[in-house]
């Protein structure tokens, strides 16, 4: 017999965003920790958040399958979790039907608490998307993956569904689908493809400029170091460059490292004062105990190292931080701007290497692309993000606003 109460992690994820994507979901019985369901798929390709919504789906209906009266639903996407509380607006039209689906399974249950945990908490479920994302990438979809079969006596009043209710909850989820997006989602399209109807977010991604370590071509992280006075001057020039592509701009956002935040301060003096707003997440990656360092510096110190670091975006410098994780990051970060900013413009002030993974996510490229593009200093890349996941990178490295050595 099933537990009255369960609890459904959920998880998903896209390799490249939209890329290829795949959910995971594990149904448990929260005195015992015992697995009582699995759920993982490969759905093609889609977006970060329409993979999440697609693992809380299918974890809600693996929950009602085993007849379940409550459910604790924990998930590290934040986005659906607040979403699903009725904390955030759903502004993309692409997440609506997605949302009124996982609704319309809510109705099914006397309750259901969402709540928010951090990743490593989340393994199951991560594990499970994370192999349907490497099915979703290598092949066609591999068929859901599922506990094996169970047999569960439905708790006191929650059996087989009276003749005439099922249709009732139908009608109930259908009903609560309309309400959040005008459409019936039986009809709702499943194409992905940015539609003319629909406005692009527009990020100006922006590298700051000059300082001391970019001159020497040394690693600069986490270490606050100042531009130069050459730095200075890119960033005014970056200023006016930024006003001539988009004299209209809802934010500018930095890292909150100094040599971002003049960067951005100078770009918000040329837009006529917009405020400068700082994001974590935008941070450059720790480099660790390489910090301070020429590349030269480095393969000398640290060979083996420095061999599997470049060779894998899941290695991190000696007591610093993977690509993997920078790229993580800095994709909440964008995911949250394209959330909070529909259709407007915004220009995010970062380092080399959450730009470098942005395009690399954007052009859906692979990891030798990190090493293959040269960023400069103050440089401007551009790139549109539609609500419904499509992306078109317009510009990348435009350098021709900066003054001349």
């Amino acid at each position: 017999m099933a537990p009255r109460v369960v609890v459904v992690e959920a998880d998903g994820g896209s390799r490249g965003n939209p890329g290829p994507a795949g959910y995971g979901a594990v149904v448990r019985d929260p005195e015992t920790g015992e697995v009582l369901a699995e759920r993982s798929e490969s759905i093609g390709v889609a977006t970060n958040n329409v993979a999440e919504y697609r693992g809380l789906i299918a974890g809600l209906a693996a929950a009602a399958e085993l007849g379940a009266a409550e459910v604790e639903a924990r998930m590290d996407s934040k986005l659906v979790v607040e979403q699903m509380c009725g904390r955030w607006q759903i502004k993309h039209p692409g997440l609506r039907p997605l949302a009124a689906q996982a609704a319309g399974l809510v109705e099914r249950f006397a309750a259901v608490r969402f709540s928010w945990i951090p990743r490593e908490r989340n393994r199951h479920a991560d594990a499970l998307a994370n192999a349907a994302m490497d099915a979703a990438a290598g092949a066609a979809p591999v068929a859901p993956a599922v506990a094996p079969p169970r047999v569960v006596e439905p708790p006191r009043g929650l059996g087989p569904e009276p003749a005439g209710r099922e249709q009732a909850r139908e009608a109930a989820a259908r009903a609560a689908a309309e309400r959040i997006t005008g459409t019936d989602p039986a009809t709702a399209p499943a194409s992905w493809e940015p539609r003319p109807s629909f406005t692009a977010t527009r990020l100006i991604l922006v590298r700051h400029g000059e300082t001391e370590y970019t001159e020497q071509r040394r690693y600069s992280g986490r270490g606050d170091v100042p531009l130069s006075d050459r730095g200075r001057a890119q960033a005014r020039a970056t200023g006016d460059r930024v006003a001539e592509l988009a004299p209209t701009v809802a934010a500018v956002v930095s890292s909150p490292l100094s040599r971002c935040t003049a960067t951005a301060e100078a770009i918000s003096a040329a837009l006529g004062g917009v405020p400068v707003r700082r994001a974590d997440d935008l941070i450059e990656c720790d480099f660790g105990a390489w910090e301070g360092r020429t590349f030269g510096e480095v393969r000398e110190g640290w060979p083996g190292e420095m061999d599997a670091w470049l060779a894998s975006t899941a290695v991190s410098p000696p007591g610093g931080e993977s690509f993997a994780a920078v790229a993580e990051r800095t994709r909440r970060a964008l995911d949250a701007l394209v959330e909070a900013y529909p259709g407007e413009t915004v220009v995010v002030v970062s380092h080399v290497s959450p730009i470098k993974l942005a395009l690399r996510d954007a052009l859906a490229a692979g990891d030798a692309f990190l090493h293959r593009l040269f960023l400069d200093a103050a440089g401007i890349s551009v790139l549109d993000r539609w609500p419904d996941g499509g992306i078109a990178v317009r510009t990348v490295n435009d350098t021709a606003h900066l003054p001349t050595p």
